[in-house]
C-alpha cells in the first residue's frame, strides 16, 4: 500500500461529474504486420494479459480516507478484471474521421470508476472511410486517471503495452503479482492521524529546501536575469468559464522536419516555441473570427517534467509548470514567434531560479482536507465565472517513440493526445510526437468551443503560414529576423554606457533600425508569401487527420478529405 502525494491527490480532489481528471490518447493501428494481417479482440486481451507485469499502473486501485482527512492510497486490486478495462466498439457507417472524433469525445467525457484501477482502453473498429488510414485498421481510445500518470510515465505505460517487433514473444519471467487486502476505515483513520502528526515536520523540511530557490528568484529579479511582466497575467477569454460535461476532440499531424525548419526563423528558438506560436496563431484566428480577441496576450501553462531516471517507471506526477505567453495579440507570425521565444526564455530562467523540483515538492505537503474542500467549493460556487484564470489554456508537449512500435502485432500508425479539463480551463492542447511526425490536438468543452472543425482548421492554417514562411526564408525571398544576442548583452554594458554620454545617441538609434528592419521584413513577407489566401488554398491539398498527409510506409501518397 502506497500513499498518493500532493499533486496526485489534487487530481482526485478535483474530480467532478463534469471534470473527470483523466488523460489519454487516440491510437491508430495497422494490422498488416500482425500474423495473418488481422487482429481479433481476444488477441488484444491475450496480449495485454501477457504483459501486465511490466506496468505498475494496470492492477492498482485507489482507497480513499474517510472524510478526506488524508491523501488516498494505492493498493493492488483483489477484484481486478481485465475485460472490464479493455472494451470493444465499432463506428457506424461510413466510419469517417468525424465519427471517430465524436466517438472518442463521448468515451473521454465519461468519468472513470475510481473503485477500480483507474484506466480504460476502448478498441474501435470500422475505420473504413478515413483518408490515409489503411482499411481494416483499428483505433484505441485510452483513458488513465491523472493521479496515476503524467505525460512521461504515461509513455512508460504505453511502452509496457507495446513491443519493438511485431513478433516479439511474451515476457519469460513469471508474474509474481499479489492482490492486497482493502484496508477498513478504522485503519485509514489511524494512518491519517499519524500523518497529521508528522506533516508539520515535512512542511518545515520542504520550506528549508525551497529557501535557496526563493533567494535565487529574488536575486534574479534584482539582476534582471528575468522579469515579471503583465504578459504573464492571463486575460479572461471564452474558454475560462465553468465547463459542461460534453467534450470535443480533434487533431492534425505535421512533419517534424517542417517544425525544425520553422524553428530556424528565430535564432535560438526551440521546437516547443514553434508549437506555442502555432497555437497562438490559431487562437488569434479563432477569436478574431468570433470578435472576441482580448487585447492582452493569452497564456499557456506548459508542464515541465522533473522526473529523474530512477523514477521513470513510477506512478504519479513529477511535473512543474511554466507560464508561456502565446502572442495572440500579434497578427504577424514572425513577431509572434520571436515574442514567444523571448517570453519562454524568461519563464524558464524564472523556473530554474526557483527550482522546478522544489515547486513539485511543495505540493506534497498541502493538507488533504483543505485541498479537497477548496476544490469542491471552487466548483460549487462557480468561481470559474468570477475569478480571473491563472492561464488561458494548456499546451503540453509529450515526446513519443522515435521508432515504430507494435501492439498485438499491429503497427502503431499515429498518436493523438487527449487532456483533462477543469472549471476555468475549457481548452487544452497536446503535442504528441511519434517517429517523424507530431500531432497537434485539442480537447475542449463542447459548450465553450462548439465548432471543433473550424478551430482545427485555424491550427492547420497557422502551421501552414509558418511552414510557407520558413520556405520563403530558405529561398531568400524573405529576410529572417536578426539575432537578439546584442540585446541580451545590454544589461552587462550599463556601467560603461553611464560613463560615456557620447555613446547614448547611438544606443537610442538601434531600436529605430530594428523597427525598420522588421517593417522591411514584414513587407517582403507580404509580397513573397501571401499568408491567408495561400494558406486557405494550400489547405485543400495538405490538410490531414493524424498521420494523413504523409507518405504511407508502402510508399503511396496519402490524401485527406477536406
Amino acid at each position: 500500500m502506497r500513499q498518493l502525494q500532493g499533486m496526485d491527490a489534487s487530481f482526485v480532489a478535483l474530480e467532478t461529474p463534469t471534470s473527470p481528471m483523466h488523460i489519454g490518447s487516440i491510437l491508430i493501428y495497422n494490422p498488416e504486420t500482425a500474423p495473418g494481417g488481422f487482429v481479433r479482440f481476444k488477441d488484444i486481451l491475450g496480449f495485454f494479459e501477457s504483459r501486465m507485469q511490466l506496468s505498475k499502473t494496470i492492477r492498482q486501485r485507489l482507497v480513499r480516507v474517510p472524510f478526506e482527512l488524508d491523501y488516498p492510497y494505492w493498493i493492488e486490486d483483489p477484484d481486478f478484471d481485465l475485460e472490464y478495462h479493455v472494451r470493444h466498439v465499432a463506428l457506424p457507417k461510413p466510419g469517417d474521421w468525424r465519427q471517430m472524433c465524436i466517438q472518442a469525445a463521448r468515451i473521454f467525457a465519461r468519468p472513470l470508476d475510481l473503485t477500480r484501477p483507474p484506466w480504460e482502453f476502448t478498441v474501435v473498429e470500422g475505420l473504413d472511410n478515413i483518408p490515409g488510414v489503411t482499411p481494416g485498421s483499428f483505433a484505441m481510445v485510452t483513458k488513465v486517471h491523472h493521479a496515476a500518470i503524467d505525460g512521461m510515465s504515461g509513455i512508460d505505460l504505453m511502452e509496457a503495452m507495446h513491443t519493438l517487433d511485431p513478433n516479439e514473444a511474451a515476457p519469460n519471467a513469471p508474474d509474481e503479482w499479489k492482490p492486497e487486502k482493502i484496508p477498513n476505515p478504522i485503519e485509514l483513520l489511524g494512518k491519517s492521524y499519524l500523518s497529521a502528526l508528522t506533516n508539520p515536520m515535512k512542511q518545515l523540511e520542504v520550506a528549508a529546501k525551497a529557501a535557496p530557490g526563493l533567494a535565487n528568484a529574488i536575486k534574479g529579479l534584482a539582476t534582471q536575469d528575468f522579469k515579471v511582466s503583465s504578459d504573464m497575467i492571463a486575460p479572461r477569454s471564452r474558454f475560462n468559464r465553468k465547463i459542461s460535461s460534453g467534450r470535443v476532440v480533434e487533431g492534425r499531424s505535421v512533419p517534424l522536419a517542417d517544425i525544425k525548419a520553422i524553428r530556424a526563423l528565430v535564432p535560438g528558438a526551440k521546437v516547443n516555441d514553434v508549437f506555442l506560436a502555432i497555437v497562438g496563431g490559431a487562437l488569434h484566428r479563432y477569436l478574431t473570427e468570433k470578435d472576441d480577441l482580448p487585447k492582452a496576450t493569452l497564456t499557456a501553462m506548459a508542464p515541465i517534467s522533473v522526473r529523474s531516471k530512477g523514477e521513470k517507471g513510477d506512478m504519479g506526477n513529477q511535473v512543474a509548470a511554466m507560464v508561456a505567453p502565446l502572442g495572440t495579440h500579434m497578427e504577424d507570425p514572425l513577431e509572434r514567434l520571436q515574442f514567444v521565444h523571448d517570453k519562454t526564455v524568461n519563464s524558464k530562467a524564472m523556473t530554474d531560479a526557483m527550482g522546478a523540483r522544489n515547486m513539485t515538492e511543495m505540493s506534497k505537503v498541502s493538507p488533504a482536507l483543505f485541498m479537497a474542500l477548496g476544490a469542491q467549493l471552487y466548483t460549487r460556487l462557480g468561481l470559474a465565472n468570477r475569478v480571473g484564470p491563472p492561464f488561458s489554456t494548456v499546451v503540453t508537449n509529450v515526446p513519443g517513440p522515435p521508432i515504430p512500435i507494435y501492439s498485438s502485432g499491429a503497427r502503431l500508425e499515429s498518436m493523438m493526445g487527449l487532456v483533462c479539463l477543469t472549471d476555468g480551463m475549457g481548452l487544452g492542447h497536446v503535442v504528441q510526437s511519434y517517429t517523424d511526425e507530431a500531432t497537434i490536438s485539442f480537447t475542449a468543452c463542447r459548450k465553450l468551443l462548439p465548432d471543433p472543425e473550424f478551430y482545427i482548421q485555424c491550427i492547420q492554417n497557422s502551421f501552414e503560414e509558418y511552414r510557407d514562411l520558413a520556405k520563403a526564408v530558405a529561398e531568400g525571398t524573405v529576410q529572417a529576423p536578426a539575432s537578439k544576442a546584442s540585446v541580451k548583452k545590454t544589461p552587462a554594458k550599463k556601467a560603461a554606457a553611464r560613463k560615456s554620454t557620447a555613446k547614448r545617441p547611438a544606443a537610442k538609434k538601434a531600436p529605430a533600425k530594428k523597427a525598420a528592419a522588421k517593417k522591411t521584413a514584414a513587407k517582403a513577407n507580404t509580397k513573397a508569401a501571401p499568408r491567408k489566401a495561400a494558406a486557405s488554398k494550400a489547405t485543400t491539398k495538405t490538410q490531414r487527420k493524424p498521420k494523413a498527409a504523409s507518405k504511407s510506409r508502402t510508399g503511396s501518397k496519402r490524401t485527406t478529405k477536406t
